[in-house]
């Protein structure tokens, strides 16, 4: 245990911040960092808040999920580019993290990985924003979009490791839940907003252009957010993990061969997938049964920013105290959520007929897919231990990159049968990641 008591003159603004959100008595005190990095907590702390508060708040704006296939369909691409977005935004940003990992261990300092990574990922949203005023129209536009789309995920998926890893090196354990909680809180109240003006704004009152404003925002705000990561105080770490593919390849196999927590951990993981492919599901649902208009859409929008706002802090501190119980607790509210919601569709079919219904089922899920979210993210970076953070990150995310694919896929031919058998299917698979979340150790000690 590290601590580094203040000095005259030290207690500026970010100390504040920092003392204040965390409600620390002794905000240097410091469990798995050095002491010298401990002395800058308070300021990585705040500045990783505010950087990953921007950068989610951008994610929102330029949802692959909503506002992407709306950008596609002003520009008049065909539609079966939209199929594509979600895929490359989920996997590509996974799938090369194995090899990522074991480059960035070569450098002592990571988070210049993360600033470099942020403004490609600002930059392709600005030029997706652009794209209506270059003149670009149909399929060349569309393509486009998805070659930019490729270069963002990619850059998101550098990110990823290079985020967990300063985190890691920055912030001492039992805090790291609350940076991630404290930022889903303030994007997540933004992105409402947003949804509210869609929801609430006659259409003969919004601007011409909005998407594109909506866009050129987001990428905006990922700029701002390499920014502030720039400014974290990160001293330099052990570069003992460069190595060349195949001996990467060999290790990061051997390591999950050898360590049954990671296996565990993997296992629950996958099977809490569900609550990711679960939400296309609901808004497929809602469309059929209410004839959802752009005004729904909006309130959609808004139930799942919401749900991040109100409830991501909350999961933050629970995950400090116990990440695989924030794991468990959450899927198993997604999985008892989509059971009750198949009943009423069978059961009470009259109550699913309201937008009101589906935006509170989305609240919910979108509670529920936070705690997944915080959790497991505190949960490998805990897991990990020592200086070894971008390695078990890399290895996990590669494989769920891989694994999201296959469950991607089973998931589409499943709802071929139809949506209640989808939803009820991957209700019980978020029950059975919980009840695997139950069996990991706990790693908060």
């Amino acid at each position: 245990m590290a601590h580094a008591p203040l000095e005259p003159g030290e207690g500026g603004l970010t100390f504040r911040l920092y003392a204040l959100v965390t409600s620390d008595e002794d905000a240097r005190l410091c469990r798995d960092i050095p002491e010298a990095q401990c002395r800058e907590q308070p300021r990585s702390f705040v500045h990783q808040v505010v950087a990953q508060a921007l950068s989610k708040t951008g994610d929102g704006l330029a949802d692959s999920k909503v506002v992407l296939p709306w950008l596609l369909g002003a520009v008049g691409a065909p539609l079966f580019l939209v199929g594509l977005l979600v895929p490359i935004r989920e996997s590509l940003a996974l799938l090369p993290q194995v090899i990522v990992g074991g480059v960035i261990r070569r450098f002592p300092r990571r988070k210049g990985f993360w600033v470099a990574s942020s403004l490609v990922e600002g930059l392709c949203v600005i030029l997706m924003g652009l794209l209506p005023l270059a003149g670009l129209r149909g399929a060349p536009a569309g393509w486009t979009i998805i070659a930019l789309l490729l270069a963002f995920s990619l850059a998101r998926g550098v990110a990823s490791i290079a985020a967990k890893d300063t985190l890691g090196k920055t912030v001492s354990k039992g805090r790291r839940g609350r940076v991630s909680g404290y930022a889903a809180t303030a994007s997540g109240i933004v992105t409402s907003a947003v949804g509210l003006y869609l929801a609430l704004a006659p259409a003969a009152t919004r601007p011409d252009g909005l998407l594109m404003a909506i866009l050129m925002a987001a990428g905006l705000l990922w700029l701002l957010a390499a920014a502030s990561f720039w400014m974290i105080p990160e001293h330099p770490g052990a570069t003992d993990g460069g190595r060349g593919l195949g001996d990467l390849v060999r290790d990061q196999v051997l390591l999950l061969a050898r360590d049954r927590e990671l296996q565990k951990f993997l296992a629950a993981r996958t099977l809490m997938l569900s609550t990711a492919l679960v939400g296309p599901v609901y808004v497929s649902l809602a469309q059929r049964d209410t004839g959802l208009t752009l005004d729904g859409l909006g309130w959609l929008v808004i139930a799942s920013g919401l749900a991040g706002a109100v409830s991501s802090a909350v999961w933050g501190t629970l995950s400090d105290r116990s990440s695989r119980l924030t794991m468990a607790a959450a899927a198993a509210l997604a999985g008892l959520l989509g059971l009750a919601v198949t009943a009423a569709l069978v059961l009470a079919p009259g109550l699913t007929h309201s937008i009101a219904f589906y935006a509170g089922a989305l609240f919910i899920l979108g509670i529920a897919h936070a705690g997944v979210r915080i959790g497991r993210k505190t949960h490998v970076v805990d897991l990990a231990g020592g200086d070894r953070k971008a390695e078990y990150v890399a290895l996990s995310n590669t494989l769920i990159g891989v694994l999201l694919l296959l469950t991607g896929a089973l998931t589409g031919a499943l709802l071929a049968w139809g949506l209640e058998a989808g939803l009820a299917l991957l209700s019980v698979l978020a029950l059975l990641g919980a009840a695997m979340a139950l069996t990991m150790r706990h790693v908060q000690d």
